[in-house]
């Protein structure tokens, strides 16, 4: 990335050297380049020649300034922001800057102590747009800058100008590609996210217009769907993948995990596999599947194209990578959200539990949401007499009753050793109750009963004051015998509001 740098001729190190000859030098030098990177490697060995400075030519690469040739420095930026530091602005702006001391400029980016003055100037193309920098630094306030100005600016244009013969300015490297696609994959906060990010990086690092990733599930191997919008070939390999079964889907991930990555070499009329006319009945021409995560288990990259073509090894190794960097991101995400649910659910009975509860009332709805405390009957008795485990299949067994006697919507938690409280929105506080009694009924199918105190969240009403009057009719009915319900009286304070 860097050029080296030819000695200085005798008598360069003066500060004032023939500027004519520096434009020559770089003028005979320029037509021997073949690339835009080396048109800059022989920019800055030229320049080189005739300054002490330190020279880069740092060109524009999809989203910043990259560093394609610098002398003098024993550290180097590799790439730049637009409108980072000097070269940034300079660029962002396409004028030319003279920092005659740049101590005095806030935007200087020092790289080493002895820097004085600089001068930046843009590398333009035909149309007069920015495509890079070329910048120079000087470890003495002690140089005609003014004279040094006309030069780097003449320089400057020449090198535009043989960029431009050459084609423009590098384009991205498909490594380059694939650093900075790891960083969207690993700033993915949910799968989906994760998915579209890796699908993109299949397509733009392969140059195929297509990738289908095939993940493990409770019920199987099954297609991943991305958030972003497939293209045509993706959604028919959608479509003959779900169409051709579980056994096509298993049938290729393990072929994938037990053979390795593997590519078509796009020549026709040779034998194919079933499970690969799926594949080609759907449109697909070049293929290039990669295992995906450490066992059979876990699933495969499919990265295809309408078109015939040869995909290279180096191809096939970059995709490699990208699958591997995807599934260590899938990983981390499906730990996360693992132990989320940790923190969030009783591991008991799986309901959410205290700290989820809380979360929930904060959220309620006074006028419509009801509390409904429940406490299991003569649970202790259990304990005592049948030991801790059996207690635990009664909280099992009644966590499972429970959840299924309430409506879609309504949530659980267990709130304590046998205390769970249900949230519920209703419309009125008798619909309540009604909830409240399936319980109680859903309870006794299990062989054992519930007590229940019912309370629904007044207007101004802290959800604790409403859940100490779900409390407070739980007991009035344990003390009335058990195995019923109980709706809280009003507050207080709003009974007369109300006339009760």
């Amino acid at each position: 990335m860097v050029g080296p740098s030819e000695p200085l001729l005798p008598g360069s190190e003066t500060v004032s050297p023939d500027h004519s000859r520096v434009v020559r030098d770089v003028t005979s030098r320029l037509p021997t380049a073949t690339s835009a990177v080396e048109a800059g490697q022989v920019t800055v060995a030229a320049l080189g020649r005739h300054t002490p400075g330190r020279v880069a030519v740092l060109l524009w690469v999809r989203d910043r300034l990259r560093c394609v040739a610098a002398t003098g420095s024993w550290q180097v930026f590799a790439s730049v922001p637009a409108g980072t530091g000097t070269v940034g602005r300079v660029y962002a702006s396409g004028k030319t800057e003279t920092v005659p001391d740049v101590t005095k400029e806030p935007d200087y980016v020092p790289l080493r102590p002895d820097v004085r003055a600089e001068i930046c100037a843009p590398i333009l193309d035909r149309s007069g747009q920015p495509i890079g920098v070329l910048d120079l630094e000087w470890p003495t306030a002690d140089v005609d800058l003014d004279a040094w100005l006309r030069t780097v600016e003449r320089v400057a244009a020449l090198l535009g100008t043989r960029i431009g013969q050459l084609g423009g300015p590098p384009a991205e490297s498909r490594s380059e590609k694939l650093l900075r696609h790891a960083s969207a994959l690993t700033s993915a906060g949910t799968e989906a996210e994760l998915m579209t990010a890796a699908v993109s990086a299949a397509r733009d690092v392969s140059g195929l217009t297509s990738a289908v990733f095939v993940l493990d599930g409770p019920a199987g191997p099954r297609v991943a769907t991305p958030s972003l919008v497939p293209d045509e070939l993706e959604s028919r390999v959608h479509a003959a993948l779900a169409g051709a079964g579980r056994p096509v889907l298993e049938r290729l991930r393990a072929h994938a995990h037990a053979y390795g990555a593997s590519y078509t070499l796009g020549e026709g009329r040779h034998p194919t596999t079933a499970d690969q006319d799926v594949l080609i009945a759907a449109g697909v021409r070049t293929l290039i599947s990669v295992p995906l995560g450490p066992t059979e288990y876990c699933g495969v990259l499919l990265v295809g194209d309408t078109r015939t073509m040869r995909p290279d090894p180096t191809t096939v190794n970059l995709i490699e990578l990208l699958a591997a960097q995807s599934w260590i991101c899938l990983e981390r995400l499906r730990g996360l959200a693992r132990l989320r649910e940790r923190a969030s659910s009783d591991p008991l009975t799986g309901l959410r539990h205290q700290g989820s509860f809380g979360e929930r009332i904060a959220e309620s709805t006074p006028g419509h949401t009801a509390l409904l405390a429940v406490d299991v009957d003569d649970f202790k008795t259990v304990n005592d007499t049948y030991g801790h485990q059996a207690g635990d299949r009664v909280l099992v067994d009644l966590a499972r009753a429970l959840q299924s006697a309430l409506r879609h919507g309504d949530e659980l938690y267990r709130v304590g050793g046998d205390e769970f409280v249900a949230v519920v929105e209703v419309l009125r506080p008798e619909e309540a109750v009604g909830i409240a009694q399936r319980l109680v009924e859903a309870a006794r199918q299990t062989g054992r009963t519930v007590s229940i105190g019912v309370a629904v969240q007044q207007p101004n009403e802290p959800p604790d004051l409403t859940l100490r009057r779900a409390d407070e009719a739980l007991y009035n009915v344990k003390r009335e015998g058990r195995d019923g319900v109980r709706l809280a009286p009003l507050p207080v304070e709003d009974r007369a509001l109300y006339g009760k």
